[in-house]
């Protein structure tokens, strides 16, 4: 089983992650995978100014994020595909969904961002996507005190475009409305998302 958890910079996702993981006795997996990937890595290096105009394109992005989860897509099947394992991912295809339609301001994106990952790379659609519900100004006030305290933590080409995450959060709220990939529940309340994950295993 694989519960994905989405929102925008700032919104608590791994918090409520780490807080779950025990609770469910889950395994994690966070996109992008930094430290494993080559996709994300060079992604990354985008982000921070190091790959020249490669963040002009939207769609080169998703494609270098898209193509990172490919690369987990064995992993991803073996849970898919087992309802007494459960998963939790840090960001999943959703992400990619909502930050492409915020960069494009076209919604057209979603269906893009479905058929170049759910179909043409196969990976599987997850049971549940949590949309961690975070103000944009809640979320950018804790991605700024984050970087304050840890030097590693140098906000990103996205992270600091406040534009963006506010247009973000507004694209995963219409994901969410829609069923995008699948349910969704929108919380931050760790009680009501076990008990939506207990309702799917019953």
């Amino acid at each position: 089983m694989i519960i994905a958890f989405e929102g925008i910079d700032g919104a608590g996702k791994n918090t409520l992650v780490t807080a779950l993981k025990d609770e469910l006795g889950a395994d994690t997996i966070a996109f992008p995978r930094y430290d494993d990937s080559i996709h994300a890595q060079l992604a990354q290096d985008a982000l921070h100014g190091r790959m020249g105009d490669m963040t002009d394109s939207a769609f080169a992005m998703a494609t270098m994020f898209a193509l990172d989860r490919h690369g987990a897509k064995a992993l991803l099947d073996d849970y898919a595909n087992d309802p007494k394992r459960i998963l939790i991912l840090d960001r999943y295809v959703a992400s990619n969904a909502a930050y492409t339609a915020a960069r494009t301001g076209d919604d057209a994106a979603l269906t893009w961002v479905a058929e170049l990952e759910f179909e043409r790379l196969g990976l599987p659609k997850p049971d549940l996507q949590v949309l961690v519900d975070t103000s944009p100004e809640l979320a950018r006030e804790r991605a700024e005190k984050r970087e304050a305290q840890d030097a590693a933590r140098t906000r990103d080409r996205y992270e600091r475009d406040g534009g963006l995450q506010t247009a973000t959060s507004a694209a995963y709220a219409r994901l969410a409305e829609n069923s995008w990939g699948g349910p969704w529940v929108r919380s931050s309340d760790p009680a009501v998302i076990i008990q939506a994950v207990q309702g799917l295993m019953a």
